[in-house]
């Protein structure tokens, strides 16, 4: 979603402080509104504390246009009818934003609803690939019609012809979790309508693992329980349905808990999120750990994480962090939080394994060395990995952050809030993609 460009700047703060309740996880939000939807004809689920943004108003409007029954009921919660996996409308028009938690999923089950539906989005969302998702979903005999570039969007899906027998297919693992995630949230459907069990191989190596926990605790929480073997192969039985949990909660966002547990270790805190913790399905929540090896005081209850800086003894005001070398692999959007507060860290950090930034809301990793270089970092950008040093105390310069219509550049340079000459955010008001209320926020923690 394009937004008029503005800006904000943040002035010099000394430190950070206080208590935040998270909004919901966009990665649950978006599973959990259409895992009800697909749920027994007729079943309702009431879906609590589902995150307010574009990308999950982006997924309410494909399934209210679909003909799925959703009804708000309160500000974050949802009840929502289940089709059976049968979407009533076979003939639609679907405008997906940037939302690669909507688009991808959706590609999957609408390849089986036997009707012809037309996805687009963004000029950004068409740059995303999506030719690895088709490419698997065709071994199935879904059909597809490409509307400009091939293994792109804009295209439309008309009704499979599906094969007969046990199902095998295989998806590439190494370019974006979502693709898997869309296959396996697929795969009751298919085994319902071929009567035979689904089993889906993954090629290569699989990036963003943490994201596949979600997926899999979720599709169990709606009754579907998949066999697997490690990461190499997925089966979904050829009796599998999803059935309706009655109520879920949407947990807070790990994504988004990383600003603030960041801000937490810069600014001192003691700071504390509520709404994740120990008890927390999401892969992000690990971002507590990298920071606790940056040399973090960090505490973590059930559902809740708390941050403290270390501090100089001889300069009480001021913490200071340790560069580290991390495979980010398994924290693959808090990593980008990582890289700016390494702003602030002694010594050199390098981040390895984080080739899926390049296709995500923008190509994050040449954005981000871009933007950490106009603040004073010394950067190295490599196809799968960066490497920065932060600036001298007397480099830091004062920068105007470009943000790539991308909410997480503008959250993760907030930190730079707490550097002694502060930052200006171009066009703060992407991060409506996630968090609406961000700088608001923010704002209530930093002195």
């Amino acid at each position: 979603m394009k937004h008029i460009m503005e800006h904000i700047k943040l002035s010099p703060a000394t430190s950070a402080r206080g208590d935040i309740k998270l909004p919901g996880s966009k990665s649950i939000s978006n599973r959990v509104l259409l895992l009800a939807a697909l749920s027994a004809k007729g079943e309702t689920t009431h879906v609590r504390d589902v995150l307010d943004s574009d990308d999950t108003r982006v997924m309410l409007d494909a399934l209210n246009t679909l003909g799925v029954h959703v009804t708000q009921v309160a500000e974050h919660d949802y009840d929502v009818i289940g089709t059976g996996g049968d979407f009533p409308n076979k003939d639609a028009d679907l405008f997906m934003g940037n939302a690669g938690t909507a688009i991808r999923p959706l590609t999957a089950v609408l390849a089986l609803q036997n009707g012809t539906y037309h996805l687009h989005g963004v000029p950004r969302m068409h740059e995303r690939p999506i030719g690895d998702l088709i490419e698997a979903l065709q071994q199935i005999g879904v059909q597809v019609e490409y509307k400009d570039t091939v293994g792109y969007p804009p295209f439309v899906l008309s009704p499979a012809q599906l094969p007969t027998g046990d199902l095998s297919l295989s998806i590439k693992g190494n370019v974006s979790s979502q693709f898997l995630t869309a296959v396996l949230m697929a795969a009751p459907l298919l085994a319902k309508q071929t009567q035979h069990s689904v089993t889906v191989h993954v090629i290569g190596e699989l990036i963003s693992k943490p994201y596949i926990e979600i997926t899999l605790n979720l599709m169990a929480r709606f009754g579907v329980n998949v066999v697997r073997d490690g990461w190499s192969s997925f089966t979904v039985a050829a009796d599998a349905g999803y059935t309706s949990p009655k109520e879920i909660y949407v947990e807070g966002d790990a994504s988004s808990a990383s600003y603030f547990l960041a801000l937490g270790a810069l600014g001192g805190g003691p700071l504390r999120v509520t709404g994740v913790g120990l008890s927390s399905i999401q892969g992000d929540v690990k971002f507590a750990n990298a920071l606790q090896m940056m040399g973090a005081n960090v505490m973590m209850g059930e559902h809740w994480i708390e941050v403290r800086g270390i501090h100089h003894e001889d300069d009480p005001e001021e913490t200071q962090l340790k560069g580290i070398t991390l495979d980010c692999n398994h924290i693959p959007d808090a990593a980008m939080t990582l890289a700016t507060a390494a702003l602030f860290a002694k010594g050199t950090t390098t981040l390895t394994n984080i080739a899926s930034w390049r296709v995500k809301e923008t190509d994050r990793l040449s954005a981000m060395a871009t933007e950490l270089r106009k603040v004073g970092a010394t950067v190295e950008e490599g196809s799968d990995y960066i490497v920065i040093t932060p600036p001298a105390a007397d480099g830091w310069t004062h920068a105007e952050i470009d943000t790539y219509d991308d909410h997480r550049m503008a959250m993760c340079f907030s930190l730079v809030a707490l550097s002694k000459v502060g930052v200006t955010i171009n066009d703060p008001k992407c991060v409506g993609k996630t968090f609406p209320t961000y700088f608001e926020v923010l704002a209530g923690l930093l002195n």
